[in-house]
């Protein structure tokens, strides 16, 4: 039995990886994009690209820093059962995407499907994303969308887990990293807060020092060299900024 699959993709001034990302979608039969007001050529791209694929539906609709609602939206949006969540600095291979097409049936309700970052010209295949797997594959009707930041798809249904991985494009810069991690972070501790974690001194201090080290030395990111090195302790940071600005919000009560 052939299954139809719908690419959801979110995206926010995206010019530089928005083509190369449809490109690798071709092979859904539906692709809906969630766009969160670009005000870069992110637009304009994907209606030329609309032109030669009308199998692709554009949805403009602001984020409001909830990106489960917007994920939401557009699982809402979508025609077939099942979906695969793809961000505009993924890309699918052909062999994933056939393999999405073989391995999808109605014996799961989802798959995990590996994530390998390309970060400054090399591939991660240690420290804290060496491992990464995410359930981005998934029937609509067999789960839920969970988390306000970093967002999951739940089910209690069988899940199957696939081969290849998403190839993943982030950060092409340090400063990029840093912006984005300080925005991350300003919504990861809100929403701990709204569930009532709090920080204390000793979480701020040593939870970033035990990220890095799992990260760098149990899961061996300094295999990966600079690259590895400079990711584990940016990610450390990024544990430390968010436990800081939570620690600042509980103050502000």
């Amino acid at each position: 039995m052939s299954y139809q699959v719908s690419a959801v993709v979110l995206t926010k001034n995206e010019e530089k990886n928005i083509i190369d990302c449809l490109e690798a979608l071709k092979f859904a039969d539906e692709i809906v994009i969630i766009d969160d007001n670009s005000t870069d050529r992110t637009k304009e791209l994907i209606e030329v690209f609309q032109k030669s694929h009308p199998n692709l539906n554009l949805f403009r609709r602001s984020l409001d820093n909830d990106f489960s609602s917007q994920r939401k939206f557009g699982v809402e949006k979508t025609k077939n059962d099942w979906v695969i969540f793809v961000d505009a600095d993924e890309r699918i291979s052909g062999d994933l995407s056939t393999e999405i097409k073989e391995r999808i049936s109605d014996d799961y309700s989802g798959f995990l499907i590996p994530r390998r970052d390309f970060m400054w010209g090399k591939e991660l295949l240690h420290g804290e994303t060496g491992r990464t797997k995410l359930l981005r594959l998934f029937n609509k009707n067999k789960g839920s969308l969970r988390g306000k930041v970093h967002e999951t798809w739940e089910t209690k249904e069988n899940v199957g887990v696939l081969i290849n991985p998403i190839k993943h494009y982030p950060h092409p810069t340090i400063s990029e990293f840093l912006k984005e991690i300080n925005f991350y972070t300003d919504l990861r501790a809100q929403e701990l807060k709204e569930k009532g974690v709090k920080a204390s001194a000793l979480s701020i201090i040593f939870y970033p020092k035990a990220k890095f080290t799992v990260s760098y030395f149990i899961r061996l990111g300094f295999l990966d060299g600079i690259p590895g090195l400079v990711h584990a302790i940016l990610m450390s940071f990024h544990s430390f900024l968010v436990r800081g600005k939570l620690w600042l919000l509980w103050q502000k009560k």
